[in-house]
């Protein structure tokens, strides 16, 4: 049997590769006209490729002092970040996990998950590309899953759009303005059908939580009042990277919660 202290290690570095990749995604994706795949790597700033040396995933940014090795521009540490995060997110899949369908499964998930949270961040948009697909795959991943009903997933994605619609729609109603994008929408419902119903009630109450905490945080600089406008993809991707590893003990409280025997 493979220690699965070994197996966290393979894990990490397989992740901080895949997050070196995941870079390349939020770059281009957001720009219709580039492709994820061609050009190969390359500096930002004077679009020189990089060497096989230069792109090693941490060790690179780390050797170069985060600075171009061709003209010397920084480089923004976003990226060695992405890639040390989905190198602890691998990891602590395998410690949740272990080596079986759902951790490369979940593998995938986090990662569509990572990419959203930044575009997002960027951007304010989450791209159809990958939640309309996540859905689809979080439908067909709950077929073969051992944690996760089909039911679970279908009756996820259902919940989990409706809901968000309609809080979209009674906002419309009542202020006459958007409130919340058709990407936030899609996003919930990929979430609903990759963690089934049974995750949006902790998802929407985190997310909506840590939304507000932050809101009011950038009304008071921004000083725009209502107008303050924050993303909400990164505060749902958040709380479902969160259940994702905690789901028992959330349950388990929340059980006790519904049962009356807590606080």
């Amino acid at each position: 049997m493979i220690p699965q202290t070994f197996l966290a290690i393979i894990a990490a570095l397989f992740g901080a590769v895949v997050g070196s990749f995941l870079n390349v995604v939020i770059l281009r994706l957001p720009n219709e006209d580039e492709s994820i795949a061609f050009p190969a790597s390359h500096c930002p700033h004077c679009q020189t490729p990089l060497h096989w040396y230069e792109n090693i995933p941490v060790l690179s940014y780390l050797c170069l002092r985060g600075k171009c090795g061709h003209c010397k521009k920084r480089i923004s540490l976003q990226y060695p970040l992405i890639e040390l995060s989905m190198a602890a997110l691998s990891a602590s899949l395998i410690y949740t996990y272990g080596l079986s369908f759902e951790f490369f499964a979940l593998f995938a998930f986090c990662a569509a998950l990572l990419v959203i949270i930044v575009i997002d961040i960027h951007h304010q948009i989450i791209p159809d590309v990958i939640s309309l697909p996540g859905i689809i795959a979080g439908l067909i991943f709950s077929f073969f899953s051992t944690t996760l009903s089909w039911q679970s997933s279908l009756i996820g994605i259902a919940i989990g759009g409706g809901v968000l619609y309609a809080i979209a729609l009674g906002y419309f109603l009542i202020r006459k303005i958007d409130g919340m994008g058709g990407g936030d929408i899609k996003l919930l419902a990929m979430i609903g059908a990759w963690l089934g119903w049974q995750s949006l009630p902790f998802v929407i109450f985190a997310s909506s939580l840590g939304g507000t905490i932050v809101g009011l945080i950038a009304m008071s600089h921004q000083k725009k009042g209502g107008r303050t406008r924050i993303p909400f993809g990164p505060f749902l991707s958040i709380a479902a990277l969160i259940f994702i590893f905690f789901s028992k003990q959330i349950l388990y409280f929340f059980q006790l919660y519904i049962n009356g025997e807590w606080p």
